[in-house]
């Protein structure tokens, strides 16, 4: 019966080739301007997951809860110094908040008025009392520079250091690494280098950590969701600003972009760069093989034109049925093409066969479609049931990608029985005059009928002794690592992940209520994988009384330094009088002296001599250096010097709401130790906080519950498609054996496969097991075209044009998935990666294996092997053999 619909819809084609093709071309063009449109891509990783699950569940209520974590650019600052840090923080906060049309909020995270006045109560106790009284003991010197901030008060200084030095006990050794710091920076200003200077570094007598040279600016941007990259306008904006306000020039501070919003459009700009290259590279190489498959500009015409209307039509499908592409669902194009061209191969090889054996158009795409229709329908329907097969289950990026590419199989079925005979009918390709079997292969059918036993045995115990390896299959079901390395935002976010303050790997749990949240945080501090658990409570600092006593006890003698008058700016000549004052007093204290403070002192004496001699513009920008860094590090001081007691109702608005929801729900956040750079980490961090709190959420969470959800979804589409696949083989082939040695082969393809991940490194993750349910669709078609002819009773299928279908078919269709190996972005790039080898193993699998296992045919026909001359066109008994030769 479908043989009969089929042959009848083909010939309806040919009889109105044009109704058919001016109707086609309609409904694609429709579909394109409808494409065109609709056409969006929603590039975040997290939704490919069903939001049904209840870890999902979780993550989508404190998303809700905390809103103002989503959309988020995070500026981060790197300088060489605290002060040009904190400098470059306040500069950019201060030009973004002013531009409302991109941006809602800037928050320059440490970079406020609350930390500034507030920090000294977050230090421990006994470091607050060492602070004030080092303050207090520096007042004097403190006052010289507040009051005279220029080369003449830095001398002037640095003479009063001196004396006191000399007046204690331990001489210039303790001054040395002060010394020294002051002489390199000297050093780099004289050579003509970019130099900088930390008062802060100078205090802390230690060297700074990397967070002191980095600070965060959140940024909650204007989102225009018209655009591709919807905040493409905001990251734009924040990179000219910088640019204008010459952070790195004047300040040698760095500005990179991180955060959700430059992540997913750094996101679709790496899937699309190259894309146009790449197509263009690989719509020749497949128009090459195309060539050498059907030998006819007008056959590869027909099929191009059969498939672009094919992918016009799917892709409106596509977009009407989920709306927006994900970064899995995208690849639906790249399948299409692939599979239908196989599709278009099938039928025009078997065209070309019926046209050498009957030189009529309309006759040879009619007994074409007889012969070709019922294993074509049924590798259509196996191929989409593989791809819907994924549909059920909660993996919705691949669920996706199962119903457009499904539905795709059934359109590339259909035009390939209506579009392309028609076009076959107005082209009119010139008749065959040649075979188009491969006689060349006839030793090898001969040699695998031979020894088919020893080849089977041999085949399946090395299988078999590959298996152990799956126990090293790997699962990376981190999102990052999908992600482009190379770009900014990922760079960036690798860079920082470590930051406490970041919490990049943080897990987070919605508490009821503040009490609660204390509670949860008292729990899981126990844990060993756990370095710190905060709430809202952590911003309140303890023992605040006596902090505040200590620093109010400072505060006495250090603001009134502070606040002192300026002294009248001094002349070039009052500097130069100054610094070899210093000079002269440093060569002094050093004399004949040995040791590193007196090293140190010379050092410096001999690049202030040089700096009294050099240009006034040379000591304009020695005073710079210094000078610069000096006020951000006096403004902290004097700020610092007003504390005021905090508590939860104090904290300013913006901590509230990231730790606090409006009806009193709190948030608990979880840190690990460690960097948690590696999955199995990250993973066995995830597994003892759920163990102890199963209402976590957060990345760690997501990492290790995707990895279970996409692992069941596999197994679930897996053993879907197998009963979809085999119900359709018992329905068309009535054969339990039959349909086995359809599945074997289909199986050892895929176990190939694995055993050949493992041996090659390559991981399964997110965006590259879409391979598996692909290779049992296309897998099972080339299965099907082997095992109908065989059941025709025909042999030595190597030599037949059978082969040459397949061949080409799977070489065109491993072009187009091999394409996106070269893809920029590393998801797409294993994609194509493991759909290429997934291909050559199930190419593998029905042409060495498949005729192996099948055997000689139950009602063996008489093969024909003749040469090209061998090719009489008369009767019905020549046109029987050369059939016999394509099947």
């Amino acid at each position: 019966m479908v043989t009969s619909a089929i042959k009848t819809l083909v010939e309806f084609c040919t009889r109105w080739p044009w109704t058919v093709i001016a109707l086609s071309v309609l409904l694609a063009a429709g579909a394109g301007i409808y494409s065109a449109h609709h056409f969006a891509i929603n590039t975040d990783i997290n939704r490919l997951i069903s939001p049904d699950l209840p870890w999902r569940k979780r993550e989508l209520a404190f998303s809700a809860a905390f809103p103002q974590n989503k959309e988020v650019i995070t500026a981060v600052i790197d300088a060489p110094t605290s002060e040009a840090a904190s400098r470059a923080a306040q500069l950019l906060t201060d030009s973004l908040k002013d531009r409302k049309d991109l941006f809602q909020s800037v928050d320059g995270v440490s970079e406020t008025p609350f930390f500034a006045r507030e920090a000294l109560l977050y230090l421990p106790t006994d470091q607050v009392a060492s602070t004030a009284t080092q303050l207090q003991q520096a007042a004097p010197l403190i006052q010289v520079l507040a009051t005279d901030p220029t080369l003449r008060g830095l001398s002037q200084t640095l003479l009063f250091g001196l004396r006191s030095a000399q007046a204690g006990e331990g001489g210039l050794g303790p001054m040395a690494a002060t010394l020294n710091q002051a002489a390199a920076t000297l050093d780099a200003i004289l050579a003509g280098k970019t130099a900088y200077f930390s008062w802060r570094e100078l205090l802390a007598h230690a060297p700074p950590r990397e967070s002191d040279l980095r600070r965060f600016v959140e940024i909650h941007p204007i989102l225009d969701f018209t655009a591709l990259e919807p905040g493409k306008k905001a990251t734009d904006a924040i990179r000219r600003a910088a640019a204008d306000l010459k952070l790195e020039q004047d300040l040698g501070a760095t500005v990179r972009l991180t955060g959700s919003v430059p992540i997913a459009d750094e996101e679709f700009a790496t899937i699309s760069e190259g894309a146009l290259p790449n197509l263009l590279a690989t719509a020749a190489v497949v128009l090459i093989i195309l060539w050498l498959a059907l030998r006819s500009a007008r056959i590869i015409a027909a099929v191009f034109a059969t498939v672009a209307i094919g992918l016009a039509i799917t892709a409106a499908a596509g977009l009407m049925m989920v709306g927006a592409l994900n970064p899995i669902s995208v690849a639906f194009a790249v399948l299409f093409v692939g599979i239908g061209v196989d599709f278009g191969i099938q039928f025009s090889v078997r065209y070309r066969a019926e046209r050498h054996a009957e030189n009529d158009l309309r006759l040879a795409l009619a007994n074409a479609a007889e012969h070709i229709s019922t294993p074509l329908a049924l590798a259509a329907a196996a191929t989409a049931a593989g791809f819907l097969s994924f549909v059920p289950t909660d993996y919705r990026g691949v669920s996706e990608l199962g119903q457009i590419a499904g539905l795709g199989m059934i359109i590339a079925f259909l035009g390939s029985i209506t579009v392309l005979p028609a076009l076959l009918t107005i082209f009119n390709p010139r008749g065959e005059s040649e075979p188009l079997g491969y006689a060349a292969l006839a030793p090898v059918d001969r040699f695998m009928e031979r020894y088919r036993m020893p080849i089977l045995i041999g085949t399946v115990a090395v299988i078999v002794a590959a298996l152990p390896l799956l126990y090293y299959l790997k699962f990376d079901f981190n999102p990052i690592d999908l992600r482009n390395p190379k770009a900014e935002s990922i760079a960036t976010y690798l860079d920082v992940r470590s930051d406490p303050s970041v919490g990049a790997n943080a897990i987070d749990v919605l508490a009821r209520s503040e009490g609660q949240a204390v509670e949860v945080a008292q729990r899981l501090s126990k844990l060993a994988e756990v370095s710190e658990v905060r709430t809202l409570a952590n911003f309140v600092p303890p023992d605040q009384d006596r902090k505040i006593a200590l620093i109010e006890g400072a505060a006495r003698v250090l603001l009134p330094a502070l606040n002192a008058p300026h002294r009248a700016a001094p002349t070039d000549q009052d500097n130069v009088g100054m610094l070899r004052q210093a000079q002269q007093a440093l060569e002094r204290a050093a004399g004949n002296r040995a040791g590193a403070g007196a090293a140190a002192a010379h050092r410096l004496a001999a690049d202030l001599a040089q700096l009294a001699a050099a240009s006034p513009e040379l000591r304009a920008r020695a005073q710079a250096v210094f000078v610069t860094p000096l006020q951000t590090a006096l403004d902290g001081l004097r700020s610092a010097m007003h504390p005021q007691k905090v508590t939860d109702r104090s904290l300013p608005d913006r901590i509230r709401r990231q730790w606090l929801t409006p009806d009193g729900r709190a948030r608990v956040e979880i840190l690990p130790k460690g960097a948690l750079n590696d999955n199995a980490e990250i993973r066995a961090f995830a597994q003892a906080v759920e163990k102890a709190e199963p209402l976590a959420t957060g990345g760690p969470i997501a990492i290790l519950e995707s990895g279970r959800t996409i692992i069941r979804a596999f197994f679930e589409a897996g053993l879907w498609a197998l009963i979809s696949i085999a119900i359709l083989l018992w329905l068309t082939l009535r054969r339990v054996g039959d349909v086995l040695l359809t599945l074997i082969p289909l199986l050892v393809a895929g176990v190939v496969t694995l055993e050949l991940c493992v041996a090659l490194g390559l991981a399964l993750n997110f965006a590259n097991i879409i391979a598996l349910p692909l290779l049992l669709g296309i897998g099972v078609a080339f299965k099907i075209y082997y095992m109908m002819s065989w059941r025709a009773g025909h042999s030595q299928v190597l030599q037949s044009p059978l082969t040459r279908a397949v061949f080409f078919s799977a070489l065109t269709t491993a072009t187009a998935f091999g394409s996106l190996w070269f893809s920029n972005h590393p998801g797409t790039s294993s994609m194509g990666k493991l759909l290429a080898l997934s291909l050559v193993c199930t190419l593998a699998a029905a042409v060495l294996f498949q005729p192996v296992l099948m055997g000689p045919p139950r009602n063996p026909r008489s093969n024909v092997t003749r040469g090209p001359r061998a090719r009489s066109k008369r009767g019905r008994r020549t046109r029987k053999a050369q059939m016999a030769l394509l099947e």
